[in-house]
């Protein structure tokens, strides 16, 4: 575990980390057979008055048979299904893991469009990663297997049932798949680690990240999650687990001290992305870009050619404008500076500018130095009303949607920018009405 550390630690502060990963050893779990059982809550599944619904046996090539009964033994070994007497049963679908190893994937579609939904709220991603401003290090600690870990209730189990040639089986513990599962996963751990969410640790269903500005305190906050999670009876996996790191990824990007940005693994996706054939294609692509739009400036304005092409309405033309902002788009995702996280303890400076067809805003700060550094992008495209508004009030439309959008950052003093002159009379305005009041 300590070939994981990746920043200079004192003789003294090896020791003591070496001493507390060898009192928190039996967190860690090494395999199928070791996958912890938490005791916290039980994942329920509510049908109401639905009849069970039953799928036949899938059939599978002799290679994928053999393999999903020696998982099943695993499996059964493992506590982790039983064979059951019950009237549902769903099938199963095989998945290629990059191992070449078999999930078990169940198709629970079915079960899930009569289950009663979990209201239950995942974080922000935005809201998490802003969280860890300040911190100089960083540990990832992922589950073992994390649903395999929730227990289920005993009604739910007979719904989770699964055929295969084997035979029928259910699960013991949450499988992956279900409709409410991802609910239930964050409200556990966030009962789990109550108290030290936000400012020791941010957990986003299995993944944990523990931050800290010193070194003393980052093996002390390392011990207290360790601990939570044993106590609750969870089970890390040692391999996947990044103890001690300058920089680490963490939900689609990588964050460090200098700040963050996006997840190489993920831009290499878009980079290699072909041409888009077909309307499915043009919005798996822009599904996957928007995710990043943070990291561009004028995004929505270089994407519109993309975005219109994905309205189903339109029919499928790959233009040479279209094709200039699928590559724009690659080249800028690729090349983008980092953002920095943001300082609440220092004022924000937004820019906002319009243009014919889009408007957008820069997020930005000083450090110390009075150097500016960007903290976020945001545009949006004009609708047709938008569009035929005098240049002026374009101007006056990016200050107010931007003031709105970055809202949570500009509670305190911030420095509102623009190049449009003519936006400082607002100043003078005694009684200002209509729109300009607003």
């Amino acid at each position: 575990m300590i070939g994981c550390v990746d920043v200079e630690l004192t003789l003294a502060e090896k020791r003591k980390l070496s001493t507390m990963l060898y009192k928190a050893r039996k967190v860690f779990g090494t395999s199928l057979l070791d996958v912890g059982r938490c005791h916290v809550l039980k994942h329920d599944i509510r049908t109401g008055s639905a009849k069970p619904v039953r799928h036949p046996v899938r059939r599978l090539g002799p290679i994928e048979r053999a393999e999903v009964s020696a998982l099943i033994k695993q499996m059964l070994k493992a506590g982790i299904i039983e064979p059951p007497n019950c009237p549902w049963a769903a099938g199963i679908v095989p998945v290629r893991k990059k191992d070449n190893s078999i999930r078990l994937c169940v198709d629970y579609r079915k079960l899930n469009e009569v289950t009663r939904k979990d209201a239950y709220p995942l974080p922000r991603i935005d809201e998490t990663l802003d969280a860890l401003a300040g911190a100089r290090y960083f540990s990832t600690i992922d589950l073992l297997s994390g649903c395999w870990q929730v227990e289920l209730t005993d009604r739910a189990k007979e719904t989770t049932a699964f055929i295969t040639h084997d035979g029928l089986f259910h699960f013991n513990s949450m499988p992956f798949g279900l409709t409410g599962a991802l609910a239930s996963f964050q409200r556990l751990m966030e009962r789990v680690l109550a108290g030290l969410k936000w400012n020791t640790c941010l957990v986003y269903l299995d993944d944990i990240i523990v931050f800290s500005r010193s070194a003393d305190g980052h093996i002390e906050r390392l011990a207290r999650v360790f601990q939570r999670l044993r106590t609750a009876g969870l089970k890390v996996n040692a391999s996947k687990c990044r103890l001690f790191r300058k920089e680490v990824q963490f939900l689609g990007h990588v964050v460090g001290q200098d700040g963050i940005r996006p997840d190489p693994s993920l831009t290499e996706k878009v980079r290699n992305f072909p041409v888009p054939q077909c309307l499915a294609e043009i919005q798996s692509f822009v599904g996957l870009a928007s995710y990043y739009r943070k990291f561009i400036r004028g995004f929505a304005e270089i994407a519109k050619p993309l975005h219109q092409l994905a309205e189903k309405r339109k029919p499928f033309q790959w233009t040479a404008e279209c094709a200039a902002a699928f590559n724009k788009l690659k080249e800028m995702l690729v090349s983008e500076p980092i953002l920095r996280l943001p300082d609440f303890n220092r004022p924000f400076i937004l820019d906002t500018d319009a243009s014919n067809i889009a408007i957008g805003a820069v997020l930005s700060q000083l450090d110390d130095k009075g150097r500016e550094h960007p903290v976020a992008f945001a545009s949006r495209t004009l609708t047709r009303a938008e569009q035929r508004y005098y240049v002026t009030r374009k101007e006056m439309l990016a200050v107010v949607t931007f003031v709105e959008r970055f809202r949570p950052y500009l509670q305190c003093k911030f420095v509102p920018r623009t190049d449009h002159g003519s936006l400082r009379w607002l100043q003078s305005f005694k009684n200002p009405d209509g729109q300009w009041a607003r």
